[in-house]
């Protein structure tokens, strides 16, 4: 006689969580998959929910398949998609860029062919709440959902994405760079803030315009550093990295230098170099000693990411057209105070370099200083996950501690529960886990283990009751 199995759930419904999903539910007909997302939209997730064109996806279409067994999976849906009227691409000398918005077009289509696949009973199912806690039970947890609801599950893969960071300025005039609400009544006589100069502050400054916003912007971060620009580049081979520079950030980085005028000596600018990491940054990372991550982390990071993380050529000319023009203004600088008064909110800024603090009156704060930290963060899960003793930041506090099947460890190193998790939240283990050409093929191996561990545990289960 066959058996009701409970389902497992996949906390998290953007990029990581739905191709979880996805794979899951092929990987296990015996048992339903619980899709758990607390927006209002399944597939999209913070990056592929806006609807502004001009927020491009980093990467190149070609390389943005969902699958990482069909490489051309977007591409070719790409050219059967109908055409709204909308440049939802663009096509450029380094290759064509797909807006972010048709991303999660592409995401939401293959996770309705899934719910639309015939069988005796729904393999993946769709709960839009929010989970606030997840207790052990016997073969499982019992999930709690915001809305009081509690549901039986055989385990869970928790896929949150980037956490938001806490530490932004502290205004009622602070807005969340993804939250067009706060925009509406700007006034073009007085600057807004952006506090950050990597992507998302991109992304803002096109939004800002798309809305029709013609004040002044200004930007600032601790380098003042934009992130490069894609462009085309013949491909270099994944070098042989010695040992030495395995161990040591100084000998990585001048192996790295090294490296890039060899590839400059061949026609091959330095993209090409950074491209040719990709298969091995994950081993390179973690085979780094815990203080040269620090290191890292303290020193590097920002001109890493900058050079790891480019932007679409049209979203460079839309900032080159901003600087050139005086509508954005870029500096070296940090809060270091911010007060509320009549209409605005003014601002303390520490110049790299300057003898005295500038103090600017701006209309909104837009905080685009990057993701926040699993040691630092105030979700509702994850905090009462570290509060039970079943989940542990790593090392460096980025992310959650796991085992190398990608299961969560507790407090006491182990990995006791049916527990595991996959994307940003595995920063500080692979660090290079916020893309989708490294989280397709982590979704598609995770799958299998869970998928495997849990197939045992239905066998059991169907003996039992026979």
């Amino acid at each position: 006689m066959r058996t009701t199995l409970p389902p497992l759930a996949v906390i998290g419904a953007g990029f990581s969580g739905t191709m979880a999903a996805l794979h899951l539910s092929r990987l296990m007909p015996e048992r339903p998959v619980l899709l758990c997302e607390k927006s209002g939209a399944f597939a999209r997730g913070l990056a592929y929910a806006t609807g502004c064109s001009d927020h491009l996806l980093n990467v190149r279409a070609t390389n943005m398949s969902a699958f990482p067994d069909q490489p051309e999976h977007f591409s070719r849906w790409l050219e059967a998609c109908p055409h709204d009227g909308i440049a939802w691409t663009r096509s450029t000398p380094a290759g064509l860029f797909a807006a972010r918005g048709l991303y999660g077009r592409y995401l939401t289509d293959l996770l309705l062919t899934a719910l639309s696949e015939p069988g005796h009973a729904p393999r993946l199912m769709l709960e839009n709440d929010e989970v606030v806690d997840l207790a052990p039970v016997e073969d499982g947890f019992e999930l709690t959902l915001a809305a009081g609801r509690r549901r039986r599950v055989a385990g869970a893969i928790l896929a949150c994405g980037n956490l938001r960071a806490p530490r932004g300025p502290r205004s009622r005039y602070a807005v969340d760079p993804w939250d067009d609400a706060p925009l509406d009544d700007l006034r073009p006589d007085l600057p807004l803030l952006i506090v950050g100069t990597g992507l998302t502050m991109v992304d803002a400054v096109a939004a800002l315009r798309q809305r029709r916003f013609a004040g002044p912007i200004l930007a600032v971060s601790r380098h003042g550093l934009l992130p490069q620009v894609h462009a085309a580049t013949a491909p270099w081979p994944a070098p042989e990295i010695p040992a030495a520079a395995r161990a040591s950030l100084p000998a990585l980085l001048r192996f790295l230098r090294d490296e890039t005028r060899r590839a400059a000596a061949a026609g091959i600018d330095w993209r090409g170099v950074i491209d040719a990491l990709r298969g091995a940054s994950i081993g390179l990372w973690r085979g780094l000693p815990l203080a040269e991550q620090r290191r890292f982390l303290r020193h590097v990071r920002a001109f890493w990411d900058v050079h790891r993380h480019r932007m679409a050529p049209p979203a460079d000319e839309i900032i080159g057209r901003e600087l050139a023009g005086g509508g954005l203004t870029l500096m070296r600088a940090r809060v270091v105070a911010v007060e509320d008064v009549a209409g605005h909110a003014r601002v303390t800024l520490r110049e790299r370099g300057a003898a005295a603090p500038r103090i600017v009156d701006v209309q909104r704060i837009i905080d685009a200083s990057g993701v926040g930290r699993v040691a630092d963060t105030n979700d509702l899960l994850l905090r009462r996950l570290m509060e039970r003793g079943l989940v542990r930041p790593d090392a460096l506090g980025l992310g959650l501690a796991v085992a190398e099947d990608l299961a969560v460890l507790d407090q006491r190193g182990e990995a006791a529960q049916p527990l595991w998790t996959l994307g940003p939240l595995l920063r500080g283990t692979l660090w290079e886990c916020t893309a989708v050409p490294d989280i397709r093929s982590q979704a598609a191996e995770l799958a299998r283990i869970v998928a495997a561990r849990l197939h045992g545990v239905a066998t059991r289960a169907e003996r039992e009751t026979a």
